[in-house]
């Protein structure tokens, strides 16, 4: 099974021969480990993804979370994960000793976290949002807000969730309507009872854990009793589902639960994959409990007011790059569970002469050449998929613990541009890995009895949740280009040229080859993003957005790409060639097969073309 969840030797690679995580041991934070802790971790968390997580994932598709009126219902074999999990400190992989963490480098944690949204994406989803949920307030909550909430959480006491859409206002967040009226002070802060509904909440509601910690946006009513409209009304609380009184101070602090919060489960959302997580829309203050003696959900803000969208945003942005993580492993996982079909399904018989005597025996479909097409497309897309994803990680180690303000300062900048990235391009060509998977089972891939057909169900989601497609270009084309005079722009631009000047000063042929390629489409993406911003049109500017963030990043991956073959050129070992020399035909492959498909979209955006801008309703 481990194999068919990811290949332990990619992420070895990944880890080692390229990014040189060993070399953070160098720094304070990290001076306690060293490359066999890492691979311990690694060990542990390939374990009990096998044993605790993989085995029900199939299960909690078909026995999807039950709502009776009272209590949710799931699978006990969900809990029993979560618990191990919890058990094995994984919860708090990457945080602080005094907080009860390993305080892995971020980039080792993720790593470590791939093996479980490749084994149940589902399951994974309940720590992946505590996390976040703890990490947003360690960045922006008070002290008493971390005793009360943050540690319980990574103790895997409590869970966390994150509380935006509503049913009117989907991505829209301008035009939430939660009101939260000013209750006076607490010990855990600014007092508000909240009063709203919020809808596509993952993990709002369940047994699992003793509480839910629910991180809320909403608005605060003006003087004149109305909200205030637009963003810069918006603030954040924390809202858990029982209240918590804190017993003790700082490490020795206890959260224990009071009385039951004004929170309420008005309905579940049936999905079409991703169905172990329990996914809820959420009434705030209905009046069905009566915290203190009346209705209204008590909630503490974090943070000032109207500052909300943006402390949220260290918590999306966080899910975002994580939604591409999920995406390249269900890919992935996808991707290995079709190869070890195509070794195994024997069909047909070879092109050529010895094909021709149909008395002798069929050979694997994994020697047919189409078959070889469709799975070196997945090899590519999501080795080059979890490769992003790991780099972005590495720039938050850096960001943390650069040894100097400027490193810290690139890698800020880089993690902004590659963050739409990080999360749309995988979301879209891991799914179509998960498509190809299928395509290689043949009729048995559209069928239950394997689990590629699930695995692109799962999938089917990323392109939409934490921000769409659509939405991650406008942020690319309309925010990241452009932000402090192009800095992140030409930042990644500069990251880009220096592996180009290295590759052109290699040794091999197809690496000469492959930087000239890239090069030249590198040179385009600059001169179209500049006509693209000086058209002075942004309505026509940002009219094809999507296509630009679809040849952005197929540039990226390029680049991605043309890193991980010089960084197999390097680590060459003979003992271990096929290894080395996938990963060179992988490379390849994205660039013969892929990389051109961004030359008719450059020159598409390039002639600022109007077609969808100006379709009308009426003439569809």
């Amino acid at each position: 099974m481990t194999e068919r969840l990811v290949a332990r030797r990619d992420l070895e690679f990944l880890l080692y021969d390229w990014l040189e995580v060993q070399s953070l041991c160098a720094r304070p934070r990290y001076r306690e480990h060293s490359r066999e802790t890492f691979d311990a971790a690694l060990d542990l968390a390939e374990r009990i993804a096998t044993e605790e997580f993989a085995p029900h994932s199939r299960a909690s598709d078909l026995d999807e979370p039950r709502f009776d009126g009272k209590r949710v219902h799931l699978i006990p074999e969900i809990g029993e994960a979560l618990k191990a999990f919890v058990d094995a400190g994984l919860m708090a992989a990457e945080h602080d000793e005094q907080l009860g963490g390993m305080q892995l480098p971020l980039t080792v944690a993720k790593a470590c976290f791939a093996y479980f949204k490749a084994a149940n994406v589902a399951t994974a989803a309940y720590p992946f949002l505590t996390i976040g949920n703890a990490n947003l307030l360690l960045a922006h909550g008070s002290p008493a807000q971390i005793d009360a909430f943050v540690r319980p959480q990574l103790a895997g006491r409590f869970f966390g969730t994150m509380c935006l859409s509503e049913p009117q206002a989907g991505s829209s967040l301008s035009d939430i309507a939660t009101r939260a009226e000013p209750d006076g002070e607490s010990p855990l802060g600014p007092g508000y009872r909240l009063f709203g509904n919020k809808m596509w909440i993952s993990a709002g509601e369940h047994d699992l854990a003793e509480n839910i910690v629910h991180l809320v946006l909403a608005k605060i009513p003006g003087a004149d009793g109305r909200l205030v409209p637009g963003v810069k009304g918006i603030s954040l609380f924390v809202v858990p589902k029982f209240l918590v009184k804190i017993e003790g101070q700082g490490a020795q602090s206890r959260a224990a639960l009071g009385e039951r919060n004004d929170v309420v489960l008005a309905g579940l959302n049936h999905k079409m994959g991703y169905r172990g997580t329990v996914n809820t829309l959420l009434n705030f203050g209905e009046g069905k409990f009566r915290p203190e003696g009346r209705a209204g959900a008590i909630g503490y803000r974090v943070g000032e007011p109207g500052q909300g969208l943006a402390a949220m945003f260290h918590m999306m942005n966080e899910a975002r790059i994580g939604v591409g993580l999920g995406a390249t492993m269900l890919g992935y996982t996808g991707y290995l569970h079709a190869l070890d079909y195509a070794r195994n399904r024997p069909q047909g018989r070879p092109v050529g002469p010895e094909g021709k005597d149909p008395a002798s025996p069929q050979v694997p479909i994994v020697r047919h050449a189409d078959v070889k097409r469709m799975l070196l497309a997945q090899k590519s897309y999501v080795e080059g998929a979890l490769a992003l994803n790991l780099y972005c990680a590495r720039l938050v180690d850096e960001e943390k613990t650069g040894e100097s303000e400027e490193a810290r300062r690139e890698a800020t900048l880089l993690l902004d541009i590659l963050t739409p990235v990080a999360k749309s391009w995988p979301s879209q060509w891991s799914l179509a890995a998960n498509d190809l998977a299928i395509q290689v089972h043949g009729g048995y891939g559209y069928t239950r009895d394997y689990p590629v057909e699930q695995f692109w169900r799962d999938n089917r989601l990323n392109p939409i949740h934490e921000g769409t497609h659509g939405i991650q270009a406008l942020d690319l084309l309309g925010r990241k280009v452009v932000m402090q005079e192009g800095a992140a722009f030409k930042r990644l631009g500069a990251r880009i040229d220096a592996t180009i000047r290295t590759a052109s000063q290699s040794s091999d042929a197809d690496a000469r080859r492959f930087a000239a390629l890239l090069g030249t489409r590198v040179q385009r993406l600059a001169q179209v993003t500049q006509a693209l911003w000086t058209a002075g049109d942004p309505e026509r500017t940002l009219a094809n957005a999507s296509i630009y963030l679809e040849a952005f990043g197929h540039i990226v991956l390029a680049w991605i790409w043309l890193e991980q073959s010089l960084a197999a050129q390097r680590a060459y070992r003979e003992a271990e060639a096929t290894f080395f020399r996938g990963k060179l035909q992988a490379c390849r492959y994205f660039f013969v097969y892929e990389l051109p498909r961004v030359d008719p979209q450059l020159d598409l955006l390039a002639n600022l073309d109007t077609t969808t801008l100006e379709m009308q309703d009426g003439w569809f």
